[in-house]
């Protein structure tokens, strides 16, 4: 099964749409730097998995292409941030400069703070139930914040001789509550009752996981051109990850682990769920 192309074309033409500036305001500059980063491409896979979840609800996916394009904006928002010289240092994204390298420092910040605003506002004005909507920008918040990708980020730039469980934990929040919240807050928006979130819920939690077990093999096999940003980066900034922590070889086997637990959880689901196997298959078997 290939990925869901359709899915994803349908999150870049919604995402082609948003600007955030008029072109005759001060700050179109700033809307430029945030498109930049926003429109450079990539496989969606966190606004993909919000309407695959749509579509595993019965539902059509246009009411929930603007939590898509919030999600999206999120993520982009932690790749610019990600890339500055105080981070990882990256000159490199997506196969082309990144943000800071284009625009400068300054400029890269206030992309990444103006792309996490404006996600919130699109969030906050969806046409939908406002207690779905409420949960639904309360998950991607916390998802975001302390408790999630922020909070993972700050282990990540300040601890030191991670363990197994630690790395599991690190990654659980920098890389998997972004990817966990892009299902959880399509099933927020769709009404789903509590007790059925479940196996989505198990679903997502270990599709994390499988992308960084995957994002750190490549690290090390794969190619500037291929990945679109800095092979080896990992390495150089002497992080802990699962290859250097397990080996190229045990990696692999946890990536394959991972993807038959996920795959488990899927299972267990009431629902058409074709397009959430394709990007769990997809995140497994990719090369970029």
């Amino acid at each position: 099964m290939s990925y869901p192309e359709d899915l994803r074309q349908a999150v870049d033409r919604h995402l082609e749409t948003i600007h955030f500036a008029a072109s005759s305001d001060p700050t179109t500059g700033l809307d430029e730097a945030m498109r930049y980063s926003l429109l450079a491409g990539g496989k969606r896979i966190r606004p993909v998995l919000c309407l695959a979840t749509a579509r595993s609800l019965g539902q059509e996916i246009g009411p929930f292409l603007g939590a898509a394009a919030a999600i999206e904006m999120v993520h982009t928002y932690s790749l610019v941030h990600d890339d500055l010289p105080a981070m990882d240092d990256d000159d490199l994204r997506r196969g082309q400069p990144t943000s800071h390298i284009n625009y400068g420092e300054a400029v890269a910040i206030l992309a990444g703070d103006g792309l996490f605003a404006e996600a919130v506002r699109l969030m906050s004005s969806l046409e939908a139930e406002p207690e779905r909507v409420l949960e639904a920008v309360r998950l991607v918040a916390s998802a975001t914040g302390v408790e999630g990708m922020v909070g993972g980020q700050y282990v990540d730039v300040t601890a030191t001789g991670l363990d197994a469980a630690g790395l599991r934990r690190l990654h659980s929040l920098k890389t998997g509550r972004l990817i966990r919240v892009s299902v959880e807050a399509a099933l927020a928006l769709g009404g789903l009752a509590d007790p059925e979130r479940e196996p989505y819920r198990r679903f997502a939690s270990e599709l994390g996981i499988l992308f960084q077990i995957v994002d750190d093999i490549l690290d090390v096999t794969g190619s500037d051109e291929a990945l679109g940003k800095p092979q080896g980066s990992d390495e150089r900034h002497g992080k802990v990850t699962y290859v250097s922590l397990y080996g190229l070889e045990e990696a692999r086997e946890l990536a394959s682990a991972s993807h038959r637990e996920a795959l488990s959880a899927l299972a267990e689901v009431e629902g058409e769920t074709d397009y959430l196997k394709r990007v769990a298959d997809y995140i497994y078997q990719r090369e970029n």
